[in-house]
């Protein structure tokens, strides 16, 4: 038997602990379930170990199946990247650009980026994900999109974090709220736990809150949490409730129904990187979407509590280690 373990393998070992079936995964692969099932027999008798129990009704990893599925899903995401990133090099014109961003970063700013790009490069298709802060980094680190702009969460050692602008948080909350009355900031001392709602640890608010925020009381007690904005002003719309927000974010809210005042003592402010891969040239046409951004980021007008880094306030657009991308 060949110890030749090739991409096939790997596919076909990810479809199954995936589907957790091998006729749901050979549907997956359109292979018939034979093929398939002798595929996995090659892979495990060329590595040496058993990757999945089938004494089960439902197939089931063994525990080194379990730790392998992670590499190779990052194998697979690595090689499809090259094989995309190749098929677009040649001038830019054609290709697929593979993006994740922040929902603030989506609705202010990167609407209006895809209606120009796509009119100026309508050979370039585009991708555009959401996810969890802690998800995106491992998108990016696992090549299964070209670049994000988040917050950074766990902060890889493989990824390059190049700030854009920084935002600074306060209460978000419905005019008729206590909260509300009066000018300025606020302390976070004037904050009742008891009516607060949170954004979950996965999200890089709830991560930078938890770590930072100036009333730790705000996360010892009980208290209701959400993972986005959406279903934030939708809670918040039910009356008597508050919640803590970067500006930018807080620009989505309807100004008619929510007041927005920016916390001090501390005050703290969220920063938003373009995080790419290091040693790993983007795209021709993924160059092309981020001087797009980057001139749009510059022309637009910012939201108060809103303050683009040194690097974006130059003419050049921000530089990585991974590319440098020119605005000419």
């Amino acid at each position: 038997m060949s110890r030749h373990v090739s991409l096939r393998h790997l596919r076909c070992f990810v479809a199954v602990a995936d589907t957790g079936s091998f006729t749901l995964a050979a549907s997956r692969m359109s292979l018939t379930q034979s093929s398939l099932t002798s595929t996995i027999q090659q892979f495990e008798e060329a590595v040496g170990v058993r990757l999945f129990d089938r004494s089960t009704r439902r197939v089931a990893l063994t525990q080194a199946g379990a730790s392998f599925r992670a590499e190779a899903v990052r194998v697979i995401g690595q090689f499809d990247g090259a094989i995309s990133d190749l098929k677009a090099f040649s001038d830019g014109r054609q290709g697929h650009v593979r993006i994740a961003a922040i929902t603030s970063v989506v609705n202010y700013f990167l609407v209006d980026v895809i209606e120009g790009f796509r009119v100026a490069y309508p050979g370039i298709t585009i991708s555009l994900r959401g996810a969890s802060a802690a998800v995106v980094e491992q998108m990016v680190a696992n090549g299964e999109i070209d670049f994000a702009v988040e917050s950074r969460y766990r902060g890889y050692e493989e990824l390059s974090y190049t700030p854009l602008f920084e935002d600074r948080y306060g209460i978000v909350c419905r005019r008729d709220h206590p909260l509300a009355k009066g000018r300025g900031g606020i302390d976070w001392t004037a904050l009742d736990p008891s009516s607060y709602i949170g954004f979950s640890s996965d999200t890089g608010i709830g991560a930078y809150l938890r770590a930072h925020a100036g009333n730790p009381a705000l996360f010892d007690a009980p208290h209701d949490e959400i993972s986005n904005t959406t279903a934030l002003y939708s809670m918040l719309g039910i009356g008597n409730r508050y919640s803590v927000l970067p500006a930018l974010a807080a620009s989505e809210r309807d100004a008619s129904k929510f007041v927005f005042r920016e916390l001090r003592s501390p005050s703290l402010t969220r920063e938003i990187c373009l995080i790419t891969r290091q040693l790993r040239a983007l795209s021709s046409g993924s160059e092309h979407f981020l001087r797009f951004l980057c001139d749009t980021i510059r022309s637009k007008p910012i939201p108060p509590g809103v303050h683009l880094c040194a690097n974006m306030l130059m003419e050049s657009s921000p530089s990585t280690s991974s590319t440098s991308i020119s605005t000419s």
